[in-house]
């Protein structure tokens, strides 16, 4: 009975030791570094991509079937697959065309998106609930379901195969959004600043654009952002707009892309459409850079209700 009372003793501590927690130091160590290799790999799995596709624009059309992966040698990097693809791609004209088009487009959606989404924040009147979801109603109907109407309009307005078309698609497809994101934005400013401009005589307009549109500047920059790069990089809206004859001196970025890869007599030239990619991917990595911090800052500042 002793033998086994021993025994069983033995067995009990035995469990607890295996059971006991780790220390809080030991927790506090092994935490941090959990934390850093989860970081590390999320950024190798963005981060590679991007520089597979640099040095990729720097080879042949050989090497990249051949060596893939193989970083080319310094004394065969092919720098001219960017001057190809900017002067025999026609890749500037592209340039030209998406800069205009998505640079009009932004600034002229975010300032009409911000009068609009004030007045549905500040003011109360008879069918302003009905506006504001009539906006919502935009984010819920899918593009490919609204692409075949677009184009019949778009067609008998004469608008095809034109920018001014197409900038009238970009500014509708981009309303909703903008006046979502603006308007819960605009509940969240104080009103008190409102009413003291107000008082001290400021009219409607003065108050909003000297008062109300600066404390705003987070969140408009930040629905600016999603805007360029929705408006940069979108392929299917501009390919049904300018698919048509004559359209080759309007034709955007990611439509030029498409037709780099044929422009050598029928035969995909890869280096210089790699090339393209990268000239085109250049002012996106430039804007989300400069503005990185405005757009943490604007998907925050709504969050609290000043």
């Amino acid at each position: 009975m002793l033998r086994r009372s021993d025994g069983a003793t033995e067995r009990r501590s035995d469990e607890g030791e295996r059971a006991m927690p780790l220390p809080a130091s030991l927790r506090r160590s092994v935490a941090p570094s959990l934390i850093f290799l989860m970081l590390l790999s999320y950024a190798i799995l963005v981060i590679f991509p991007l520089f597979w596709l640099t040095y990729t624009s720097l080879k042949t059309d050989r090497d990249i079937f051949l060596h893939p992966f193989q970083l080319p040698r310094p004394d065969q990097l092919q720098w001219n697959n960017f001057s190809r693809a900017w002067v025999k791609g026609s890749f500037g004209r592209y340039f030209f065309n998406s800069v205009v088009l998505t640079v009009g487009t932004v600034a002229v959606t975010v300032f009409l998106s911000a009068m609009t989404a004030y007045a549905l924040a500040r003011f109360r009147f008879l069918g302003s609930r009905a506006i504001y979801f009539y906006f919502l109603a935009g984010l819920m109907i899918p593009l490919q379901l609204a692409i075949v109407p677009l184009f019949f309009e778009m067609r008998a307005m004469d608008l095809l195969n034109t920018r001014r078309g197409l900038f009238l698609a970009y500014l509708a497809f981009g309303f909703p959004f903008s006046i979502f994101v603006l308007t819960g934005f605009f509940k969240s400013l104080p009103s008190s600043l409102h009413e003291s401009a107000l008082l001290d005589g400021a009219t409607e307009f003065q108050a909003f654009w000297h008062v109300m549109l600066p404390m705003a500047r987070p969140g408009l920059i930040t629905v600016a952002i999603f805007l360029f790069l929705g408006n940069w990089n979108e392929f299917f809206i501009a390919f049904i707009c300018l698919s048509g004859k004559g359209s080759e001196s309007v034709r955007t970025l990611p439509l030029g892309l498409a037709n780099i890869t044929i422009v050598s007599q029928y035969r995909s030239d890869w280096g210089m459409a790699f090339a393209g990619l990268v000239l085109m991917l250049l002012p996106t990595l430039a804007v989300y850079v400069l503005l990185q911090k405005h757009l943490t800052k604007g998907i925050t500042a709504g969050a609290v209700k000043g």
